[in-house]
């Protein structure tokens, strides 16, 4: 029997996203698409030649060029502004005659100096400045720059706006559970008492202190030609100052100059910014584990979903997916991140185009990271804490405060009482192993010989009241 043939997904119209980010993910990382897509790529490369143009007209750097009017430069910063569906195919359509990207762009803003005459009147002199797009530009010019833009715009207007969000959330559960008592896990085994709220404080302590770093990265953009000389640039003419036309147009579009590059801007910033956020990432996905171990351990119980199914065949279940989805989108976006800043910094002698290539992926890894993000914040809004088994795990193992009781014993033999002799050593052949009542660690302090007010202090002491300065060390995070 011969089957049917089967019908082609690559043919079904709207298309269909190749991966999740464009698919299934989609509502949450919409937001980086107005920076760093392919349509947000070109919209940068028209602002970065409109720019260009303007500022190469308003400081006179090319000898009878015409100033522009207030109305002509309204109108060139209005194809940024009305950049959208239309201009995005338009650009596509000349891309495919010209086979290059920059120069497509190049060629769509000549049309619309063209056909400046229509909206300003026959007196503008628009249509005789199309010489001045791309004047003395290699593509990279245009495209450092343009990355530059679109990679602060997403950090600064996107990411960095959810991680921050992100890390106060975890703040104020902190600062809500700053002397909830939690029996601490050392190499997964009983160990000092602390407090929930202690332990989610030092996660967000590390988040800001990623997130500190992070906004205080440097842009770095450069134009000055093919091969960083200026070549072009002063036999084109001879008179300008180039390197502080070069400095003052990337400071004005609010990057940082850089002075000495080959073809391309070194890539540097980039390499330490990706850096940065993927640490970021590995320290949110430390947040991730210790929640999901929390819950497994049943320190957080998860708040059912009306209508939500945990498992297809278990009932009962509510499982952590918010948490595990993390996860994998953090490994995924550091994966790329560490690959991004190993890659970019290397640029055979003066140009080789590995960068192209790698540099369209920095939307992925961006995005797969502000999906964990999102994941983390909802996963941490649907948790509330089972105090009552805090207490029980607490009370059931007494043998926590052999810690204690052993630093007593040495104070008190410093201070000359006499019989503390070997107190690590006894208080380890008391707890080693074993289990240990109430009674058993009071009937122990009992028999010491301590000091009246040493016994009394250590015979009040319990699990749960043995978390030191834990509660208090929250308030750092107010600092």
């Amino acid at each position: 029997m011969t089957s049917p043939a089967r019908v082609s997904l690559a043919d079904v119209t709207p298309p269909i996203a190749l991966g999740p980010l464009d698919g299934r993910y989609r509502p949450a990382v919409a937001p980086l698409v107005d920076h760093l897509s392919e349509a947000a790529l070109n919209r940068a490369r028209v602002h970065v030649e409109v720019e260009w143009l303007i500022h190469l007209t308003s400081r006179g750097v090319v000898p009878g060029a015409p100033v522009l009017s207030d109305a002509e430069v309204a109108y060139l910063r209005d194809v940024v502004a009305t950049f959208g569906a239309a201009e995005v195919a338009e650009l596509a359509e000349i891309e495919r005659v010209t086979v290059h990207d920059v120069k497509a762009v190049e060629y769509f803003l000549k049309r619309r100096l063209e056909a400046a005459p229509g909206a300003l009147g026959e007196g503008t002199v628009l249509p005789s400045v199309g010489e001045l797009v791309h004047f003395a530009c290699t593509s990279e010019d245009i495209n450092n720059l343009s990355y530059a833009l679109m990679v602060r715009g997403a950090v600064q207007e996107v990411w960095l706006p959810a991680a921050t969000a992100l890390a106060d959330e975890v703040a104020v559960l902190a600062h809500e559970h700053a002397d909830q008592p939690l029996l601490a896990l050392t190499h997964g085994q009983p160990a000092t008492p602390t407090t929930l709220g202690k332990e989610l404080a030092v996660l967000a302590h590390r988040l800001r202190r990623q997130l500190r770093r992070i906004a205080g990265d440097e842009y770095l953009g450069k134009i000055n030609g093919a091969t960083g000389t200026y070549g072009a640039h002063v036999v084109a003419v001879p008179g300008a100052d180039w390197q502080e036309v070069s400095r003052t147009f990337v400071e004005h579009l609010g990057l940082t100059w850089n002075p000495l590059t080959t073809q391309i801007e070194s890539h540097d910033w980039q390499a330490e910014l990706y850096a940065d956020v993927s640490r970021f990432n590995r320290v949110l996905h430390n947040l991730a584990t210790d929640v999901w171990t929390y819950i497994s351990r049943g320190v957080f119980i998860q708040i059912p979903v009306a209508g939500a199914t945990g498992s297809s065949t278990m009932p009962h279940k509510v499982n952590p997916i918010r948490f595990e989805n993390a996860e994998a989108n953090l490994e995924l976006s550091s994966a790329l991140l560490d690959t991004l800043a190993s890659t970019l910094v290397t640029s055979r002698l003066q140009r080789d185009l590995t960068d192209s290539t790698t540099q369209r992926n920095i939307g992925p890894a961006f995005g797969h990271s502000l999906l964990a993000i999102d994941n983390v914040r909802r996963g941490l809004r649907a948790l509330s804490v089972d105090a009552a088994l805090l207490a029980r795990e607490l009370d059931e193992n007494w043998e926590v405060l052999g810690e204690p009781v052993q630093s007593a014993m040495r104070a008190a033999s410093v201070a000359g009482v006499t019989g503390m002799e070997n107190p690590y050593e006894r208080l380890k052949e008391l707890t080693r192993g074993r289990r240990l009542t109430a009674d058993d660690m009071r009937e122990f302090i009992a028999g010491l010989g301590l000091p009246a007010d040493v016994a009394a202090r250590l015979q009040e002491l319990t699990p749960a009241g043995y978390t030191g300065l834990a509660a208090a060390l929250v308030a750092h995070l107010d600092a």
